[in-house]
């Protein structure tokens, strides 16, 4: 490890036009869901000026059966991808929540896909797809998450808090956030540069109002970090392009699923490669990602390790994993065979199968929207959401490594 390194994350707000693409992908997982648990979607968003275009594949009792939409379906889902803009705060010319066009291009899922992923006779439930799945926990932060991204997520939140509370209504829905972290021995020990662009309301750009803008985002980000992280060495770039007036949907089209380090861990750990939001958990891009960075957290949790990181793989139909990998980074105090092994003998995980870790954590339910924006990981559990951030299975591991 060296002695002495900087490292850079970033995040971006609910109103970013990808992260607005991939809050109407969860809203429509979460509709669908609630008609019917064992709902299959596949929900791709694209938004643009003044419209939203929904594509993808989807079987749903109550929604769309047996290749037709059920009677209201469409006006359902239309709702909720209205409801969705207009609760990020989506009120202008260029994108407004009452006025945008939809196109609903939705249809029903293949049969070939349907064959390999349903259980039948003596078949168990098989993946949804194939590939390889990461999860990390480290000890930076309360939450357990890499302190680059944790901090630049709580960033943007706090700006969207004010922003709908009219503490700083001069906000607009769009923004982002960056830090660049000093870190030595290990351990992140101040901020060395910190960008913030945030969309504005007109005349933010000039003169008292842009030192008023520049003056919150400023004391926002010293309430953020920890104590003594800024200091008179920290670079700010505050709206540095100056003028971010036009934003969102209209200022740039936004896709589902492109911002996955955002989702993950800011580039601090490895990623497979597939984006969570409008897919339903039998899609193993989302419920191993999700598995794999609950057992890292109960890892760390446990005092097993500092820093973890866990790779889960698959293939299309097939219902056990190919592999299980645990990386400690030199800070466990196991060996990663043992905690494999511990990993494995868990009965309550169900053999880390698809429907075993949709059974363990509760995945089958409408609680995807939340996770769509400000990150996947580092939430607070509450109810049935996040239930991937609870350390419930600390004794568990702890009893399966002293058997």
């Amino acid at each position: 490890m060296r002695s002495e390194h900087l490292f850079t994350s970033e995040s971006v707000s609910e109103g970013h036009p990808d992260k607005v693409s991939d809050q109407i992908s969860d809203a429509i997982v979460d509709l669908l869901l609630s008609k019917d648990s064992e709902a299959r979607i596949a929900c791709e968003t694209l938004t643009t000026t003044q419209r939203v275009v929904l594509a993808g594949e989807i079987r749903c009792r109550g929604v769309f059966e047996n290749g037709e939409w059920v009677a209201g379906a469409r006006e359902e889902i239309e709702r909720a991808v209205r409801n969705t803009v207009r609760e990020i705060g989506y009120v202008q010319d260029g994108f407004h929540w009452e006025t945008l066009v939809l196109e609903n291009r939705l249809h029903g899922q293949s049969s070939e896909i349907a064959q390999g992923v349903d259980a039948s006779g003596n078949k168990d439930e098989g993946a949804g797809d194939q590939g390889i799945m990461f999860g990390f926990a480290c000890d930076e932060t309360p939450d357990l998450m890499p302190a680059p991204l944790d901090y630049s997520h709580k960033i943007l939140h706090r700006l969207a808090r004010d922003r709908k509370s009219g503490e700083a209504a001069f906000l607009e829905p769009d923004s982002k956030s960056q830090l660049t972290l000093l870190y030595r021995d290990g351990k992140p020990v101040a901020c060395t540069a910190v960008v913030v662009s945030t969309q504005h309301a007109p005349g933010y750009h000039e003169g008292e109002k842009e030192a008023e803008l520049k003056a919150y985002v400023k004391r926002v980000v010293a309430e953020i970090l920890p104590q003594g992280w800024l200091s008179d060495e920290t670079v700010w770039h505050i709206n540095p392009t100056g003028a971010f007036e036009i934003g969102g949907p209209d200022g740039d089209a936004g896709l589902t699923g492109r911002k996955i380090i955002v989702d993950t861990y800011g580039g601090a750990a490895p990623h497979g490669g597939g984006a969570f939001s409008g897919k339903d958990p039998t899609k193993v891009d989302r419920s191993a990602a999700y598995i794999t960075r609950y057992l890292a957290k109960n890892i760390v949790a446990a005092g097993l390790a500092t820093r973890c990181t866990i790779q889960l793989s698959y293939a299309i139909g097939v219902s056990q994993p190919l592999s299980l990998y645990v990386d400690t980074h030199g800070t466990g105090t196991v060996d990663e065979p043992a905690l494999e092994d511990a990993i494995r003998s868990l009965e309550t995980l169900g053999g880390l199968t698809p429907r075993g870790i949709r059974t363990h954590l509760g995945l089958n339910k409408p609680i995807y929207r939340h996770s769509a924006a400000y990150g996947h990981f580092g939430r607070t559990p509450e109810g049935d959401l996040f239930p991937w951030e609870r350390t419930d299975l600390v004794a568990g591991l702890k009893a399966a490594l002293e058997a």
